[in-house]
């Protein structure tokens, strides 16, 4: 939290930011919620996403790095354009748009953390805890549904936070997460029991009747 503080706060210029701090309100409360249901109904999926896995495919761990850089550039960028300087103006309906979106993002994300145990941090197959497919909740209807509300999370930001520029980087994002579900696919397709009858059952990786 004091990293994103510094980046919001530092890049703007001034704490005189309201969407910052809505948006920090609602990063730290959704993040607590999260961690708490974990310990109390998930710990060993909790235990499993904050490790440090030496098992991680090798491009996802380039992958999972470059993508931290973005985010960190779009924190940036989207308090020079919306605040420091100005480039571009978001109007207000806009913003509220961006973060109502937050919500269903959320939920969706949420769900998916409920029903899926293996939901690892990074790509791997973790025959240590026993790893099964999941076709319970949201994944009966597309076979990546977390990655579907990190994208609309993603996507959202800038225009709640009001940087048009900002939104350059999450398209970025968005194709770096493309090509993430596109590898992960592939190595659970080879290497985890189940998956390929699962994957004739949900046909569409993060649209339903897209792709």
């Amino acid at each position: 939290m004091g990293t994103l503080l510094v980046l919001f706060f530092g890049s703007a210029g001034t704490f005189d930011w309201p969407e910052a701090w809505l948006f920090l309100i609602f990063y730290a409360t959704s993040v607590t919620g999260m961690v708490v249901w974990l310990k109390k109904n998930a710990p060993e999926l909790l235990e499993e996403r904050m490790s440090k896995r030496k098992d991680a495919k090798t491009w996802d761990k380039i992958i999972l790095t470059v993508y931290s850089f973005i985010v960190m550039a779009m924190v940036v960028v989207a308090g020079l354009d919306a605040v420091r300087y100005q480039w571009t103006h978001v109007p207000l309906w806009t913003k509220i748009l961006g973060f109502s979106a937050f919500i269903p993002a959320y939920a969706l994300v949420f769900w998916t953390v409920t029903q899926n145990p293996y939901l690892s941090e990074v790509v791997r197959i973790q025959k240590d805890r026993g790893h099964k497919v999941c076709t319970t909740g949201p994944y009966k209807y597309v076979r990546h549904p977390m990655y579907v509300g990190v994208i609309l999370f993603v996507l959202c930001f800038p225009i709640a936070l009001g940087s048009f520029y900002a939104l350059i980087l999450s398209a970025i994002i968005v194709s770096l997460f493309t090509i993430r579900t596109s590898l992960e696919d592939k190595t659970l397709h080879n290497e985890l029991p189940g998956y390929k009858e699962y994957a004739e059952q949900v046909r569409y990786k993060l649209i339903p009747g897209i792709w």
